[in-house]
C-alpha cells in the first residue's frame, strides 16, 4: 500500500496503559465512523505498515483508544508513539453536494464569476487559520481562501469549482 493511495488518519499522541495500549488522535470531524476498524496503516520510517486492532474505542471524544495485536508492553507501544495513521482512500466516506476532501479538488480547474477562468488548484494550504486553494495561473502562484462565502459551486463531473472572490483579490497577484 502506498501512501498516495490512502488518507491521513491521525497520530499516535501517547500510551494508554502498561499493556500496550495508545492512544491516537483523529484528523477528523466524526471519530465515531472509525471506532470498529480491524486494521491500519501506521507510518514506520516512511513505509506504511499495517497493524491489526484487537480492540478500539473513543476516549474523550477526540482521542482513539488502541489495543493493537502484538503489542503488548509499555516498549512496544513507545516505539509507535508519534506514528501517523492512514487508511485507504476507498475507506473514506462519500461526500454529498458540494462537499469535497482537499486531495479529491487538486487539478481542478477554478474560474471566478467577476474575473473568468484563473487557474488550476495544485494544492490545498491548511496550515493556516483558513484553509487555501494554492492556484497555478502560467507559473503565477493565486491564493485564494476556501471561504463557503467564495465558493459559488463545485462540479466534480467536470473537474471545475466556480468562485466569486472580493474585488480586486485575484488582481493582487499579477
Amino acid at each position: 500500500m502506498k501512501k498516495e493511495d490512502c488518507f491521513y488518519l491521525g497520530k499516535i499522541v501517547k500510551k494508554y496503559s502498561y499493556k500496550g495500549e495508545l492512544l491516537a488522535k483523529l484528523d477528523t470531524d466524526q471519530p465515531e465512523l472509525y471506532e470498529n476498524m480491524d486494521a491500519i496503516f501506521m507510518d514506520l520510517r516512511g513505509n506504511l505498515v499495517p497493524f491489526f486492532i484487537e480492540s478500539s474505542q473513543l476516549h474523550k471524544s477526540d482521542l482513539l483508544r488502541l489495543k493493537f495485536e502484538d503489542v503488548d508492553t509499555e516498549a512496544d507501544a513507545d516505539a509507535l508513539i508519534k506514528s501517523e495513521l492512514y487508511l485507504p482512500l476507498d475507506l473514506l466516506p462519500k461526500l454529498e453536494g458540494d462537499k469535497f476532501y482537499y486531495h479529491e479538488v487538486i487539478g481542478f480547474t477554478i474560474t471566478d464569476i467577476n474575473f473568468g477562468e484563473v487557474g488550476t488548484i495544485k494544492a490545498i494550504n491548511d496550515s493556516t487559520a483558513q484553509a487555501l486553494f494554492e492556484i497555478d495561473r502560467n507559473g503565477i502562484e493565486i491564493l485564494i481562501p476556501m471561504n463557503d462565502e467564495f465558493i459559488v459551486k463545485v462540479d466534480k463531473a467536470n473537474k471545475t469549482i466556480e468562485v466569486e472572490t472580493p474585488e480586486g483579490l485575484i488582481d493582487l497577484y499579477l
